[in-house]
């Protein structure tokens, strides 16, 4: 039996989450921003250490308005048709510091991730800061990317599976190798 695990696709209004999703899926990229009125769902399947997973990808329209900064705001996304998530990636672009948005839990894997990495010059802050943050403060995974150039768009598709299969096996996910992604038949090895 094929493993389903859902990751919700949280973030503030162009920030570029459903760039990630895109690039990650059809290696496609856009330069023209539609905004993402209603969720949308998607099902690609890949496959990690030799065991295939069912994904099921939210991308998750924003809240209404910036800053989203308290726990409540956090609770009221989580309550928009993801609360059963089994891991979230809370996308910020990082050229705009309002649309860094906070968000804990212990209870599954948030992986926080800088978009836009390409506009490194336009930054808010230094990476260095944001990581160290996200990683010491919050207890959080950070990875910075690139939708546009495809930049470790995989690379933090990998890290939040692994944190999640390895929640859900209770094993050590250090053994997760990247071995390459069939974009064209939606279907990713990992």
């Amino acid at each position: 039996m094929v493993e389903t695990l859902s990751i919700a696709i949280i973030g503030g209004p162009g920030v570029g989450k459903t760039s990630i999703i895109r690039q990650f899926l059809y290696n496609d990229f856009t330069e023209v921003y539609t905004p993402t009125n209603s969720r949308y769902v998607y099902r690609p399947s890949v496959i990690l250490n030799g065991n295939m997973y069912d994904l099921k990808i939210m991308d998750v329209p924003p809240l209404s308005s910036f800053p989203a900064s308290t726990s409540q705001e956090w609770m009221d996304l989580r309550c928009r048709g993801v609360r059963n998530a089994n891991a979230y990636i809370l996308v910020y672009d990082i050229c705009c510091v309002e649309s860094f948005e906070v968000g804990s839990s212990s209870e599954v894997p948030i992986l926080v991730v800088g978009s836009k990495r390409d506009l490194q010059r336009q930054r808010f802050t230094p990476r260095r800061a944001v990581s160290v943050l996200v990683k010491k403060s919050w207890k959080c995974g950070y990875v910075e990317c690139s939708a546009k150039y495809n930049w470790h768009i995989t690379l933090l598709f990998k890290e939040l599976l692994g944190s999640a299969v390895a929640r859900s096996l209770r094993h050590n996910h250090s053994s997760i190798r990247l071995q390459g992604a069939l974009h064209r038949n939606r279907c990713s090895v990992m």
